[in-house]
């Protein structure tokens, strides 16, 4: 029967035993490998370069991201302010052109005063980049600058004619306020 040092010897020999084959499992022991410390520190660089690069081209991009909101902010800014305007014109043009000659006759100045407040206004609204899409009887519909509010088939047009204005459009720089609001001719041929 062995000692109890023995058996205590052994039973360390086994769990050592364990413990190397633990690591064989792990891969942590086994053939070293030896690292090269300026290898280290040029995958290390490289590895904080790549992060500085990204990092650098986010923040261009942040930049690029804010010029591009500022200038859309400054120039589309007053939408709603001009849309909700537009009625104010449109309800001053449609008044003076219902006016009768004998009513200029009595309210001359009145008119005057409103014409050139109407007048003020499309000034106003060019230094804003506001521009009036005006179209024409005649004129062909253009979906992406009128709405059109009918159709009918009117004798002498074409198909696609606008045969009625019914109220200017407006545009904001590049973009569409309002479309001008026309009846379209509806003729088949």
């Amino acid at each position: 029967m062995a000692e109890p040092k023995e058996e205590q010897f052994l039973d360390d020999l086994v769990d050592i035993e364990a413990e190397e084959e633990a690591r064989l499992q792990e891969g942590l022991l086994g053939e070293e490998e030896e690292i090269d410390p300026v290898a280290a520190v040029v995958a290390e660089r490289d590895a904080f370069q790549d992060k500085f690069m990204r990092a650098l081209a986010d923040a261009e991009n942040v930049r690029k991201r804010a010029q591009k909101d500022k200038r859309e902010a400054e120039q589309y800014g007053g939408t709603r302010l001009a849309r909700d305007i537009l009625p104010v014109f449109d309800n001053m043009k449609r008044a003076v052109e219902s006016v009768t000659d004998e009513q200029r006759e009595v309210a001359k100045a009145m008119i005057e005063g409103i014409e050139l407040t109407m007048r003020e206004l499309l000034n106003v609204f060019g230094k804003h980049g506001i521009s009036v899409i005006a179209p024409e009887v005649g004129d062909r519909f253009d979906p992406k600058q009128h709405e059109a509010m009918f159709e009918a088939p009117l004798p002498g047009t074409k198909a696609g004619d606008i045969i009625q204005v019914s109220a200017q459009g407006f545009m904001l720089h590049d973009r569409i306020l309002r479309p001008a609001q026309v009846g379209v001719s509806s003729n088949p041929g």
